[in-house]
């Protein structure tokens, strides 16, 4: 989502290196580019003039260390005023014990609030809580049966009620998730094309109801400043507590997640970055403020494997990489791992210094599935032992997979040169050097 405004800001950040101290004149000319990239972003103006007022203030005032190169001081300063500006600290939520904890969803139509209310209850269920899902909006066709389904694919609960009016669904939703003993209670509400007084005296009523420890408004981020508008709109009526940014992983230009907590004071706490259920990320602004500024976000990225990796079997496969046993059934299984991550354009973004150079190369996500393709069209011995693969086969495996023969061929060979850049790296593993370091620093 954030691209162009990351290039741009690496840009600026480039030319600030070739500085030999910061002066006004050429720190005006950084905030001339910042402010032309913020804005072409679909950042509201009045956060925009602050954010660069403060950068300018620091750049210029006590805050610079002499000596220090002045585009290592110039990019601390923005990391730290990004930081800022999307909320500072990640607002963790905090569920109170021995006790029903009631989550009230809020939003537009079609934000992806449904969607959402599901995601959630899928996050929590994965912390060890039991969540109930429950259908208020009886103003959308096919909204119930929305959350009904979703409800039933990842085996969560729904309270749902096909005459009943919003309220008395709520109010009966309590009363069935005391008997269950849920320990969070997600409410769907209805939304609406645009803000109406009846729409807003249904949620206030359905939320004194409830009375919820959170209240998520949910924005969609492909709609830039309105969405921030409109943010401040449902909490000046109902108090919001959060915000979900869904569609983050569209190519929107991203000013609604830099805009909404200055406008709103309101902290972002989650964000979907995906149609998947568990497309679901926890919002963490010193992380997304290093990955605009292209330095990368390596914790969310180890955070990301060790949902998905499996540990014991990674081991088996550090045994085979040693002794040069990795075969192409091992490739398909660590390939497979690395597609739960996400995309893998998404992967090598949270790798420091591969964000501008990623947006110059067209990663194709259905190469990786022909890839998968040709590999489950061989049988088990050749996946095992690919030096087997004579021509007759090569030309049986490129049928079965729908490919042609030169990309069997090519993904052979790229196979073979990666065994052998494994075997030297086996080599070095082994090597009487690297134990003398790792005995020097304790490992």
């Amino acid at each position: 989502m954030f691209d162009d405004l990351s290039n741009k800001l690496e840009e600026v950040i480039k030319n600030m290196r070739g500085t030999t101290r910061i002066t006004e004149e050429n720190i005006n000319e950084a905030m001339r580019e910042v402010k032309r990239a913020f804005l072409e972003a679909d950042v509201n103006f009045k956060v925009v003039k602050e954010f660069t007022a403060k950068v300018k203030e620091k750049a210029l005032g006590q805050d610079v260390i002499t000596g220090v190169n002045p585009g290592q001081m110039f990019i601390k300063i923005v990391y730290d005023e990004l930081t800022a500006l999307l909320g500072g600290a990640a607002r963790k939520i905090v569920l109170q014990q021995n006790k029903i904890n009631v989550i009230l969803m809020a939003g537009l139509q079609g934000s992806g609030k449904t969607t959402h209310a599901a995601k959630l209850a899928l996050h929590f269920r994965k912390t060890g809580h039991t969540p109930l899902l429950v259908a208020c909006d009886i103003h959308r066709p096919a909204a119930i049966d929305q959350l009904e389904t979703l409800g039933k694919s990842l085996n969560i609960p729904v309270y749902s009620e096909r005459s009943a009016s919003a309220q008395q669904i709520a109010k009966n939703a309590l009363i069935q998730a005391d008997k269950n003993g849920n320990s969070i209670v997600i409410v769907d509400t209805a939304g609406r094309l645009q803000i109406d007084e009846e729409m807003m005296g249904e949620l206030k009523e359905v939320r004194d109801i409830v009375k919820p420890t959170e209240v998520f408004f949910v924005a969609d981020a492909m709609t830039g400043q309105e969405a921030v508008n409109v943010a401040q709109e449902f909490h000046n009526l109902v108090d919001c507590t959060g915000i979900i940014l869904s569609k983050m992983d569209g190519d929107a230009r991203g000013g609604a997640a830099l805009s909404v907590f200055s406008i709103t004071g309101v902290p972002i706490c989650f964000i979907g970055v995906g149609e998947k259920p568990d497309a679901l990320e926890m919002f963490y602004p010193d992380r997304l403020a290093s990955r605009i500024l292209g330095m990368g976000d390596v914790v969310s990225l180890v955070e990301k494997a060790q949902q998905v990796v499996d540990f014991e079997s990674s081991k088996d496969l550090e045994k085979k990489l040693r002794k040069n046993q990795f075969t192409l059934q091992d490739f398909l299984e660590q390939f497979r791992q690395i597609q739960k991550m996400g995309s893998i354009k998404d992967i090598l973004g949270m790798l420091p210094g591969v964000g501008k150079q990623l947006s110059q190369i067209d990663i194709d996500p259905k190469q990786f599935k022909h890839v998968e393709a040709i590999i489950l069209s061989m049988t088990m011995k050749e996946r095992l032992n690919p030096s087997i693969i004579n021509g007759s086969r090569r030309l049986r495996i490129a049928k079965g997979s729908g490919r042609n023969v030169q990309e069997v061929n090519k993904l052979l060979k790229q196979f073979e040169d990666m065994k052998v850049m494994m075997k030297q790296m086996g080599k070095f593993a082994k090597s009487p050097k690297l134990a003398a370091m790792q005995k020097k620093f304790g490992m």
